[in-house]
C-alpha cells in the first residue's frame, strides 16, 4: 500500500509558486506554474456537457498550452490567469497515465507546488451513494491486478472467481507486488475538501428522481449528497451486485478493512502511478492531491432488474454527476486559487 501523506514533501523543487502568468509572460519565461491543476477524463462533442465543459467555461480557460505526449484528443492544457489550468486525459488507464506523464516531464511546467484535483464521473455502490452524489477518496484502489476464474469453475466454498495474485484464496491478502495496488491520499486534504463542499446545493434531475426510486434503501433512493469514501479503478466496466459485493471485499481486504468503497472508474491509479513517478522526481508534491468522483450510475441492478437491465438503462444520473463534479470540486480550487497565501505551503487547518 503507497502512503502518499508523507511522500516527497521535502524534495520538491525550489522553483517559484506564484500564479498562472498572462499569456505574455507564459511565452517570455517558458514554465507555466498553476496553482491547481485540474485532471479530467472525457468531453462530449456537442452541447451535452462531459467532465470537463463546465470548467472551460465557468472558469474561463481559454489559454490553451499545446503538451506533446497529450491525448490526441485533447493535445492542450487549458488555464486562466488566476492559476487555473486543467488536462483531459482521455478514458482508461494507458491514456490517463500518458497523458499525466506527458504532463509530469513537460518542460513548460512546474507543477512541483501544485494542488491537483482529480474530479470525474462514475459508478456509485447504492449502499453508499445515489445518482448525482459526490465523493471525496481517502484511498484508490486497483480493481484490476487480481488473478480471476470464471465463477462457472470456482470451488464451492469461494464466493468469487476474483483473488489476489499468488494468494490461495480470495480471503488471502496478496503482497504489493506491483506497489501501485492502493494510494493513500492525504486525510487532511480529502476532509477540507469536503468541508469546502459539504453544503453545495446539488444538482439532480427528473429521471434521475424516478429511477433511484426503485432502490428500496438510503442512501440510494435519496437525493444526492456529498461524502468520504473510496474508489475502485480498473480498465473493465464491471457491473452487478455479486461483483460490487466481492469489490467492496477487495477494497477492505487490501487496506486492512480501513477503506470504504462506494465509486467504480477506469482511471485513477493509473493517473496516481504516473504522478507518483513525478513525485519521485520532485516534480509533484502528493500531498496536494485531491480525488472526487461523482454518481452517473449504480454499479449494481434495483430488485427485480437483472445486471444487464441495469448496466444499459438511462437512469438519469449522468448530467447531474458532470454538473455536481464541477459545482463541488470548484469549492475547492476557488479556495486555493483565492487565497494563495494560506495554501501555498500546504493544506491550512481552517
Amino acid at each position: 500500500m503507497i502512503d502518499l501523506k508523507p511522500l516527497v514533501v521535502a524534495c520538491v523543487l525550489a522553483a517559484s509558486t506564484v500564479a498562472l502568468a498572462p499569456a505574455a509572460a507564459q511565452e517570455k519565461t517558458g514554465v507555466i506554474t498553476p496553482k491547481v491543476l485540474v485532471v479530467t477524463m472525457f468531453e462530449v462533442p456537442g452541447d451535452t456537457p462531459g467532465e470537463a465543459q463546465r470548467w472551460i467555461e465557468n472558469e474561463k480557460l481559454t489559454t490553451r498550452i499545446a503538451i506533446p505526449g497529450l491525448s490526441k484528443a485533447f493535445p492542450d492544457l487549458l488555464c486562466n490567469e488566476e492559476g487555473l489550468c486543467l488536462v483531459t486525459t482521455s478514458m482508461g488507464y494507458a491514456n490517463a497515465a500518458s497523458s499525466i506523464s506527458a504532463l509530469v516531464h513537460s518542460d513548460r511546467l512546474d507543477l512541483s507546488h501544485s494542488y491537483i484535483l482529480i474530479a470525474g464521473i462514475a459508478g456509485v455502490d447504492p449502499a453508499d451513494g445515489t445518482l448525482g452524489s459526490a465523493h471525496w477518496a481517502r484511498y484508490a484502489i486497483d480493481g484490476g491486478l487480481q488473478w480471476y476464474i470464471d465463477p462457472r469453475q470456482i470451488p464451492k466454498e469461494w464466493s468469487t472467481g476474483r483473488l489476489g495474485i499468488f494468494s490461495p484464496t480470495p480471503k488471502d491478502k496478496p503482497k504489493p507486488d506491483y506497489g501501485t495496488e492502493v494510494f493513500h491520499l492525504n486525510e487532511k486534504l480529502t476532509q477540507r475538501a469536503y468541508d469546502l463542499s459539504k453544503d453545495v446545493k446539488l444538482e439532480d434531475g427528473d429521471k434521475a428522481k424516478e429511477y433511484r426510486a426503485h432502490y428500496p434503501n438510503a442512501p440510494a433512493n435519496q437525493p444526492p449528497a456529498i461524502s468520504i469514501c473510496d474508489t475502485i479503478s480498473a480498465d473493465t466496466w464491471w457491473h452487478g451486485s455479486l461483483t460490487s459485493k466481492a469489490m467492496n471485499d477487495w477494497a477492505k481486504l487490501l487496506t486492512d478493512g480501513a477503506a470504504n468503497y462506494c465509486t467504480t472508474q477506469q482511471e485513477d491509479n493509473a493517473t496516481l502511478t504516473a504522478l507518483s513517478r513525478g513525485a519521485d522526481m520532485g516534480r509533484i508534491d502528493m500531498s496536494r492531491v485531491a480525488l472526487l468522483r461523482t454518481a452517473s450510475n449504480f454499479d449494481q441492478e434495483y430488485p427485480g432488474q437483472t445486471p444487464d437491465q441495469s448496466l444499459h438503462a438511462q437512469s438519469g444520473g449522468f448530467i447531474p454527476s458532470v454538473e455536481n463534479a464541477y459545482l463541488v470540486g470548484s469549492r475547492l480550487t476557488h479556495a486555493i486559487v483565492s487565497d494563495w497565501a494560506s495554501w501555498k505551503d500546504g493544506v491550512p487547518a481552517n
